[in-house]
């Protein structure tokens, strides 16, 4: 099949979405389809290039903060342009702002096949500006009421938890959702990786647990709770907390652990390229996620795919991951005493660590990006055959 996938979040930006459209993209042309995607350029003209051997055309953009938006009177044109050019089977979207919107108002025009997958959370944005009780509600129903306008045009929506697919239909989706997870490519991630040469590289210590945080450093991941826990529980059990990522917030969490005398059990190792990450996973003995608003979290399953236990916070599609006593425990959002029971619970005990690490792996198989393929296929297909 050719298909195009109209994303808002491609390469280079740092978070899930991103890495979700990058790898649909990889996968599909991996099991042999067509497939252009269409996102902001990387610069402000229009342009076309590639990235992991997948055709990019690139909408002109602008900077605005971490990530680039396209030209807002430009965009429809330049949309319409390169799915009229490719003319694919299937559209499929991953945003309802300006390009996923643009590609959905051309694909009905054009009565192109188009599903849309589901990212979107406006509670991750409202906390950024700190406004009123009242005005964050009202913010969060519009930022919602402005999703539903778009998804409810398209043939079909999916999200990558029940979860996640519960909270469309609470906000008033009337499209039924297909649940189909982001899926972790288990032939990459995967207990038998090798990360010596990065605890080299980053000065990891190896005489003591290693608890990891994989991910944007931004205010709604809560890693200043993880530092606040890790000083209550560092006096009972020798730990070595990673953080790995970048993002806002970072400045202010490594003021945090040094007002709190924790220098010397906290590395920041700031971005890591791809094609080590999956090695920096085997030097963890724990992952943490205490993030709140997970439509489902990347990073969860490639520890757990790497063989890892889970501590995570009891909120939005995590549970459906971690299984509380099972592959890990869950602890309740701002509980940092529980928080810090848990860290040495699991860090003090190695034959528990690797007990639930063995079940990790076991929960983890039904996310093999190879069946999640798969289920996009045979939804591309099936709307499809509906279209026509």
């Amino acid at each position: 099949m050719k298909i195009l996938i109209a994303t808002d979040n491609y390469y280079p930006n740092v978070n899930g979405a991103s890495y979700f459209a990058q790898r649909l993209a990889y996968y599909l042309k991996k099991h042999y389809h067509s497939v252009l995607v269409i996102a902001p350029s990387l610069n402000h003209y229009e342009e076309t290039s590639q990235y992991d051997g997948v055709q990019v055309y690139g909408v002109p953009s602008m900077p605005l903060e971490r990530i680039r938006v396209p030209f807002p009177i430009m965009v429809a044109l330049y949309v319409e342009k390169a799915i009229n050019q490719f003319q694919p089977d299937v559209i499929h979207i991953q945003s309802h702002f300006a390009i996923g919107r643009n590609a959905a108002n051309t694909a009905k025009s054009l009565h192109i096949p188009i599903v849309g997958t589901n990212h979107f959370m406006p509670e991750n944005l409202v906390h950024y500006f700190h406004p009123p009780k009242p005005i964050e509600t009202m913010v969060i129903n519009m930022g919602w009421a402005y999703c539903l306008k778009t998804l409810n045009r398209l043939d079909a929506v999916t999200s990558p938890t029940k979860i996640a697919a519960g909270l469309l239909e609470k906000v008033g989706i009337k499209k039924p959702v297909s649940v189909i997870s982001n899926g972790i490519d288990l032939q990459i991630f995967k207990p038998s990786n090798d990360g010596a040469y990065l605890a080299t590289r980053y000065k990891i210590p190896t005489d003591k647990p290693v608890l990891l945080f994989v991910g944007r450093l931004d205010k709604e991941k809560y890693l200043d709770l993880v530092i606040r826990a890790l000083a209550k529980a560092i006096s009972q059990t020798p730990i070595t907390l990673i953080i790995v990522g970048t993002g806002a917030e970072r400045s202010k969490l490594e003021k945090l652990a040094a007002d709190l005398h924790l220098q010397l059990h906290i590395i920041f190792t700031g971005f890591v390229p791809d094609e080590d990450l999956p090695n920096l996973y085997t030097l963890a003995d724990c992952f943490i996620m205490a993030g709140t608003v997970e439509l489902q979290s990347i990073a969860t399953m490639e520890a757990m795919a790497s063989g890892l236990p889970v501590l995570a916070v009891r909120a939005m599609a995590l549970p459906e991951l971690v299984r509380d006593g099972e592959n890990g425990f869950l602890f309740e959002h701002g509980n940092i005493s529980q928080m810090a029971e848990q860290i040495v619970r699991l860090l003090g005990n190695q034959s528990l660590r690797q007990k639930m690490g063995q079940t990790s792996l076991q929960i983890i198989q039904s996310h093999n990006i190879d069946r999640v393929i798969e289920k996009f296929e045979a939804l591309y297909q099936e709307i499809a055959k509906r279209k026509s």
